[in-house]
């Protein structure tokens, strides 16, 4: 009898050990997933223009980056139109959970508001801003067929065939259409602009020489350059390209103070919970700064630019005012 009651106790007492290891795995298991909120989860990152275009480029790599970090799955998302607006309403209306993400553009945020008379969403109330991811200047390239050689040949060219000549974007509202519109009214050229739904496909058409130039991000035209596919004659940004050291300025060319830059910046939904901002901000900031992003965007033209809290969203309003003056002072308007 007492060797059963020995018994009973043994058993009962490891049922109540086992009961409380398993509860201690539990709370640990409760924990990591508190730390690390986004772990074995699927992020979509919306990229509003189509696949190989300058966003693509940009995003594609911060995304393997990003799901590397958070233990998550970041799946990029191609949503082309309106100038990037289709998929940056897309964002605007997903729940604010951390699980869709915009790969937000210049356009999107600085240019649109001013230039749409409608836009589907409020660039600053719609969303919470991530970091600043990086930066590129504008390229101007056009077809090895047109007899132009510099920006001033061009412009002689614009002159000698008023409205003749068409020059393609990734469409209306993007850095490559306002930097169109800019650099028309400095050289004082009439030049009909054509818009596309995302640069690969103004590019494939400015290659089938169907357009005669571009204005675009450099990363996507950069291949093509160096190819002798196209010919570049000119860049907006303030300073000459590392990795095209010859190319000129378009302030360089007889324009003095002419600058455009693009850059690209990750945004979610309004209202997202302070935790997971904190967190997405400290991982996006990281990776724009570390060597792995670096070493896929520098070769491209592209500046990696880690930039989030307070002064990310005092960027963004600067940029606004800036880029709203600009398209005030073109002129130019979409419906």
């Amino acid at each position: 009898m007492q060797r059963r009651a020995f018994l009973r106790t043994a058993m009962a007492a490891g049922a109540a050990c086992a009961t409380g290891h398993s509860r201690v795995q539990a709370q640990v298991v409760q924990g990591q997933e508190a730390a690390r909120p986004f772990a074995q989860k699927s992020i979509r990152l919306v990229v509003p223009f189509p696949a190989g275009g300058p966003t693509d480029i940009v995003a594609r790599p911060l995304a393997q980056l990003l799901g590397e970090a958070l233990g998550a799955s970041v799946i990029i998302d191609n949503r082309g139109g309106a100038g990037g607006s289709v998929g940056a309403d897309a964002v605007a209306k997903a729940a604010p959970n951390g699980l869709t993400l915009l790969m937000a553009t210049v356009g999107t945020h600085a240019i649109n508001p001013a230039l749409y008379r409608k836009l589907p969403y409020d660039a600053l109330r719609d969303f919470t801003p991530i970091a600043l991811v990086a930066a590129a200047p504008v390229a101007i390239v056009v077809h090895p067929s047109l007899q132009a050689d510099s920006l001033s040949a061009l412009v002689a060219l614009c002159k000698a065939s008023p409205g003749k000549l068409t020059y393609g974007t990734a469409g209306n509202g993007t850095p490559g259409h306002l930097t169109g519109v800019m650099f028309r009214s400095a050289a004082g050229i009439d030049i009909q602009h054509v818009p596309y739904k995302g640069s690969a496909p103004a590019v494939t058409d400015l290659l089938g020489g169907q357009i005669q130039m571009m204005f675009d991000p450099l990363q996507s035209v950069l291949p093509h350059i160096e190819s002798g596919r196209l010919r570049a004659l000119g860049i907006s940004g303030a300073a000459r390209s590392a990795v095209l050291p010859q190319l000129p300025t378009v302030a360089e060319s007889g324009y003095p103070g002419f600058e455009s830059t693009a850059w690209w910046a990750v945004y979610a939904p309004a209202n997202l919970p302070a935790p997971l901002t904190a967190l997405l901000s400290a991982e996006v900031e990281k990776i724009s700064h570390g060597a792995a992003l670096r070493e896929k965007l520098q070769p491209l033209g592209v500046t990696p630019r880690g930039v989030s809290g307070p002064a990310f969203a005092e960027f963004q309003r600067a940029e606004m005012a800036k880029w709203g003056k600009a398209v005030r002072d073109s002129g130019a308007t979409v419906d």
